[in-house]
Formats: structure tokens, C-alpha cells, sequence
């Protein structure tokens, strides 16, 4: 994992849940690239963003819709 200071320069297209929050307390995805997807707080636009392994995010995602992550 590694991260960028201004999740702005990225040049992705960020998108969040269907389901977040109206207050905006959720997380944005963008895909960087073939292998790495950034997250951001989307309260944040010009905040710091986390770069993961496409396998990484998966794995999250896949846990908290099976429940093994709450």
C-alpha cells in the first residue's frame, strides 16, 4: 500500500456506493490503473488517497458482503 498527497491529481474517475450515506460519510474508488485502485474520503476531494492492489480491494469487498469483515 502506498499513497498520494492529493487524491485531485489523479486522473481517475472516482465513484462511491449506491447506498452511502446523504450526510457523504463514505469512501470513493478510482481505478489508477490495471493494478491499483485509489480511495479517498469523499469529504476530502483534495485529500490524501491509498493506493491498493486491484487483489487487495477484492478481498475487502468480497469480506464484507460475506461477513467474515464487519
Amino acid at each position: 500500500m502506498s499513497h498520494v498527497e492529493d487524491a485531485a491529481a489523479l486522473a481517475v474517475t472516482w465513484w462511491k456506493s449506491s447506498a452511502s450515506a446523504a450526510q457523504g460519510d463514505c469512501v470513493e474508488f478510482g481505478v489508477v490503473n490495471g493494478e491499483i485502485v485509489a480511495v479517498r474520503d469523499s469529504k476530502a476531494s483534495r485529500g490524501p488517497a491509498l493506493l491498493f492492489g486491484r487483489s487487495a480491494v477484492r478481498g475487502l469487498v468480497a469480506g464484507l458482503k460475506d461477513g467474515t469483515l464487519s
